[in-house]
């Protein structure tokens, strides 16, 4: 399978980075757990924001609800205290809790290696549907499919059909991990904007490629998805020294991205995005009560917006086009942007 630039396909102005993807951000990884069988397509992936133990020096982090219909967990306390203390785990939606609950485990193992004290841990973790293709209440991703992920990350990942994307649908098509990064300059300084999604979403007629109406064309030549709904969870990460709050409106810019492929986040649709920065760690146990931080001026947040959009919408696009086509649960077949299009009108 090609990524979408290598069918010649260049979504904005900004320069990926050297993987174009959101390990490109230093101490990113991200791995996968597959399982794909006849009657289940699902999985986990985990992001690992960076290579220490991040409960002991917690990253600044933000949320952003687009469009709440999704189950995710740990949101509230990344809200309210601006950090992210684990991994990001991304599933299905009737294996959240389970998902959630290897979190804890694996973040209790680490710190009692480490001597860390741990009464409490906030897991984050996010989910789409995947009913279609995955008989998803058998609930079969749990503590063993997590550390698998986790062994497995890297920061040359896998996009399309694999872990939590294994199983998912956008835009009437086969949907999956999808991931692109940019690079730019701020104050002569050189920062970093990766994007990884599930996506999970859209209606087919809607689907948009670069601004071509590909998705009018689709429908015709199959049994499109009337109806933008499913989810899309969305994880940005940075190195760019910003607050949770300006990394929250980084965040929202995340939603043009998603519209530039056609999505208008219909009411079904769990449209969620999670982000953090690897900059202005916190650490668990400071020794002072104020703690000093760099953080950039609110105008020269421009090029990131720019960054966000840009790469959220490349993402989209590459796990469409690195998915193939899947026959799942009951016999469901769900083709893919390339059988359908991209190899039939890309050089």
């Amino acid at each position: 399978m090609k990524r979408i630039r290598e069918y010649g396909i260049i979504t904005g102005k900004l320069a990926p980075g050297p993987l174009n993807k959101i390990t490109d951000v230093e101490g990113v990884l991200v791995g996968h757990a597959t399982i794909n069988t006849k009657d289940h397509k699902t999985g986990v992936t985990v992001i690992l924001p960076c290579k220490d133990n991040p409960f002991r020096r917690k990253l600044v982090a933000a949320a952003y609800i687009h469009n709440g219909f999704g189950k995710s967990q740990g949101l509230i306390q990344v809200e309210e205290l601006g950090t992210l203390e684990t991994p990001i785990a991304l599933t299905n939606t009737l294996n959240v809790g389970k998902v959630h609950d290897a979190l804890v485990d694996l973040m209790l193992e680490q710190c009692r290696k480490e001597g860390t004290k741990m009464v409490s841990v906030n897991p984050v973790v996010g989910e789409c549907n995947d009913s279609v293709l995955n008989k998803i209440s058998d609930r079969v991703v749990g503590l063993k499919e997590v550390k698998a992920a986790v062994a497995d990350a890297s920061s040359d990942f896998e996009e399309g059909a694999v872990g939590a994307g294994c199983g998912t649908v956008c835009y009437g098509l086969k949907g999956g991990i999808g991931s692109a990064s940019r690079r730019f300059k701020i104050g002569g300084e050189v920062y970093t904007l990766g994007v990884m999604v599930q996506s999970n979403f859209g209606s087919t007629e809607n689907l948009m490629v670069n601004g071509m109406a590909v998705g009018k064309e689709i429908a015709r030549i199959t049994e499109p998805s009337i109806l933008d709904r499913g989810s899309v969870m969305t994880i940005i990460a940075t190195d760019l020294p910003v607050s949770d709050r300006q990394l929250k409106r980084i965040l929202k810019r995340a939603g043009v991205g998603l519209s530039r492929t056609g999505s208008y986040m219909g009411h079904g649709s769990g449209d969620i995005m999670i982000g953090f920065t690897t900059a202005n760690r916190i650490p668990e146990q400071a020794e002072k009560e104020l703690l000093s931080v760099r953080i950039l001026k609110e105008a020269a947040l421009e090029t990131a917006f720019t960054a966000a959009a840009e790469a959220t919408e490349e993402a989209v696009l590459n796990s469409l086009a690195m998915a193939k086509t899947t026959t799942g649960h009951k016999g469901n077949v769900v083709h893919s942007l390339t059988d359908l299009w991209l190899s039939k009108e890309q050089p």
